[in-house]
C-alpha cells in the first residue's frame, strides 16, 4: 500500500503496527497500517510516540524501486528549498521481507544521489542537526518506494528508519550493553569520568560493563553475582541485596535500571527515586505486557513525573529494546 503526499510515515518494529496506531489514533492523527513496521497519518505538532522509530513528511511515491524512476525521485527532492543542505538516506522496513531489499535501497540511493547537486549534499550525518538540515528518505519497502522529509533538528532518529545499530564489544556480558548505548546516544550528555551511577538490577554486569568503561564509579544493585572482573574492579561496589530495598548513602549522578520486574512496580520504585531527590539523572528500561501497552505506559509516565518529579521524560522503544521500552529523564 502506497503513502499517500503530504501525510507522514512512521516507522516501528514489526509487531508493534497496532500499539503505534493506537498512539496515533489518540491523537486524532487518522492513522492508516501501510505494511509491516510502517504507519501513515495526518501530521501533528508536538506528538509523543513511544513505538516510532522514525516520522517523515511524505513527498512522493513510486511503485517499486526501477532505475527508471530514480530521475523522478530525485526531482521530488530537489524541489526542497535550497536553503538547506540535504542528508540522504535510504532504508527497508526492518522486515524479513524487507530485509531482502537492502542492497536494491543502497543501489537506489546511489542512483538518485548522482542525480542532485554536488553542493546540496551533506556527507556527515553527524552534522546534520547543527547545520540545519533536511533528512531526506527513500523507504524501499515491497511495492513501493516513498520519499519524504523531516528537518533534521526535529527527526526522531539520524539512523536510517531509526536504526540505530550499536555495535556489540566482544567482551560485553549480554545484549543489555547495546541497549545502554543507544539509550545514551541519544542524550545530550553522558556519565563520564568521576560521575556516581547506581545500576538496579546489574548482573550479569551488561550496564555497569558500559558505564565503567567510560571512567564512571558504579554501585550495583543486585543479589546475583557480577562478572568476576566487575566484582574485582576497584570502580565497582557489589551490593547484593534487592533493588527494591536499596537506599543511597548520598544522592548519586545517575540512576540506571534495567530489571525483568512488573512494569508499574519499576515505575514506582524509579518515581522513589526522583521524589526523595537520590538521582538527578535517569536511563531505564520498562519491560512490556502482553496486552494493553499503550494503557499501561501512560500509567508509567504519570508515575515518574506527577509522584516522581522526574523532569524532560522521554518514553521510547528503541532498535535494540525488544517487548520493551527505555525511559530517559532528569532532577534538573
Amino acid at each position: 500500500m502506497a503513502a499517500r503526499p503530504g501525510r507522514w510515515l512512521w516507522t516501528c518494529r514489526i509487531g508493534f503496527e497496532p500499539h503505534l496506531y493506537e498512539e496515533l489514533a489518540w491523537a486524532g492523527a487518522e492513522p492508516r497500517v501501510l505494511g509491516e513496521a510502517l504507519v501513515e497519518s495526518e501530521g501533528k505538532q508536538g506528538l509523543v510516540l513511544a513505538f516510532a522509530r522514525q516520522s517523515f513528511r511524505v513527498l512522493a511515491s513510486f511503485p517499486g524501486a526501477a532505475p527508471e524512476l530514480a530521475p523522478a525521485m530525485a526531482q521530488a527532492v530537489a524541489a526542497l528549498p535550497a536553503s538547506a543542505p540535504i542528508v540522504l538516506q535510504a532504508f527497508t522496513p526492518d522486515t524479513p521481507r524487507g530485509n531482502a531489499l537492502a542492497a536494491e535501497a543502497d543501489a537506489l540511493r546511489e542512483t538518485v544521489r548522482g542525480l542532485l547537486p554536488a553542493n546540496r549534499l551533506l556527507e556527515d550525518t553527524d552534522r546534520a542537526r547543527e547545520t540545519g538540515a533536511q533528512l531526506v528518505s527513500l523507504c524501499v519497502a515491497p511495492g513501493a518506494v516513498t520519499v519524504g522529509v523531516v528537518p533534521a533538528r526535529e527527526a526522531l532518529s539520524l539512523a536510517p528508519g531509526g536504526r540505530r545499530r550499536m555495535k556489540r564489544a566482544g567482551e560485553s556480558p549480554s545484549r543489555a550493553a547495546m541497549k545502554l548505548e543507544e539509550a545514551l546516544d541519544g542524550l545530550p550528555f553522558e556519565p563520564g569520568r568521576g560521575d556516581v551511577c547506581v545500576d538496579l538490577g546489574a548482573a550479569p554486569g551488561g550496564w555497569t560493563q558500559r558505564l565503567v568503561s567510560r571512567g564512571a564509579k558504579v554501585i550495583a544493585v543486585d543479589p546475583a553475582r557480577l562478572m568476576p572482573e566487575l566484582a574485582s574492579n576497584p570502580r565497582v561496589r557489589h551490593v547484593q541485596e534487592s533493588a527494591f530495598a536499596f537506599a543511597p548513602e548520598e544522592p548519586v549522578d545517575w540512576l540506571f535500571c534495567d530489571m525483568a520486574w512488573r512494569p508499574l512496580e519499576v515505575a514506582q520504585l524509579l518515581a522513589k527515586w526522583g521524589r526523595r531527590g537520590w538521582a538527578s539523572h535517569l536511563v531505564a528500561n520498562i519491560k512490556l505486557p502482553m496486552n494493553d501497552k499503550n494503557p499501561i505506559l501512560l500509567r508509567v509516565r504519570h508515575t515518574l513525573t506527577e509522584d516522581g518529579g522526574w523532569k524532560g521524560l522521554t518514553v521510547r522503544q528503541l532498535y535494540h529494546d525488544r517487548d520493551e521500552v527505555t525511559v530517559t529523564a532528569h532532577r534538573r
